[in-house]
């Protein structure tokens, strides 16, 4: 298959210079391969999206030269496809339901016997307060469901690997052992209230749907590939090439988020800057 690779932002607020770099990134190895590049709309938390980020998003990157296959795949309208790969796993006796509040886990987590909170690539890792010791029967509940991490390392018959060829610390081959997953990955949410699914979930089903070969985002979700690729494994999906790219941050060394404005795309679009200078302020 051609190199296929995606950008798919939240339209939850303005794109700043860390999204454009990406989806720049993304774009010109595309067109390097002779591949495609396509956008995705991650639209799945609809108290927070607005219809004019998202309009924002298709102006701001049509202005930075990039093109791509229209119409474009919304995560809105995949709840289906999530909730057949929910079931797939709840089948497999691999999802426990899970009625903890993030206060609830913080709380399990702080207390003095525990130590220090320990974090992983889906926050505060999971102290199991909900997971049973056999895997639940019937029909899958609608309601927050988990993966329970130890049943799932023991359905592989191979190790999690992935190749990396960016920046991200495992270098060019990312393995990781089972103690990495339950230490320090632990039970992850793969169905939140109100969303359908998490992001972890949405991501991997979506990357398969749409042929996605080569999968090139920020290094701050290098962490999470190992979920994913767990994920694409279990659900017997292709497991792409990852290529995890350098952060932009401002003055301070500080990651950007969608809330520094100053730093938005529409910002320097306004001041009268060019696409090929914002390339050139961000070493493309």
């Amino acid at each position: 298959m051609s190199f296929t690779t995606r950008f798919a932002p939240s339209p939850t607020g303005p794109l700043h210079l860390g999204h454009a770099y990406s989806a720049l990134l993304a774009h010109d190895m595309a067109h390097a391969a002779g591949g495609r590049f396509l956008l995705r709309i991650d639209d799945l938390d609809t108290s927070r999206c607005r219809s004019e980020y998202e309009a924002q998003i298709f102006d701001d990157l049509a202005w930075l030269g990039l093109d791509w296959p229209r119409p474009v795949l919304r995560q809105s309208e995949r709840l289906p496809a999530y909730r057949a790969a929910l079931e797939r796993l709840w089948d497999m006796g691999l999802l426990f339901p899970c009625s903890c509040s993030r206060a609830d886990i913080r709380a399990a987590v702080s207390a003095p016997q525990e130590g220090a909170p320990a974090h992983g690539p889906d926050g505060l890792i999971y102290p199991g307060t909900c997971r049973p010791k056999a895997p639940p029967s019937g029909a899958m509940p609608d309601m927050p469901l988990r993966l329970d991490m130890a049943r799932a390392l023991a359905r592989l018959d191979a190790p999690v690997t992935f190749t990396e060829t960016g920046t991200g610390p495992a270098g060019e081959t990312g393995r990781i052992t089972p103690e990495d997953m339950t230490g320090r990955v632990g039970d992850v949410a793969l169905a939140r209230p109100g969303l359908g699914a998490s992001y972890h979930l949405s991501v991997v089903v979506d990357d398969a749907a749409q042929g996605i070969t080569h999968v090139i985002r920020g290094q701050d979700l290098f962490e999470a590939t190992q979920i994913h690729v767990l994920l694409q494994q279990l659900l017997e999906l292709p497991v792409p090439l990852y290529h995890h790219h350098r952060l932009i941050r401002d003055s301070a060394g500080k990651r950007l988020a969608k809330r520094d404005d100053a730093r938005a795309i529409a910002t320097y679009r306004a001041q009268g800057d060019s696409p090929q200078s914002l390339r050139a302020r961000l070493g493309l």
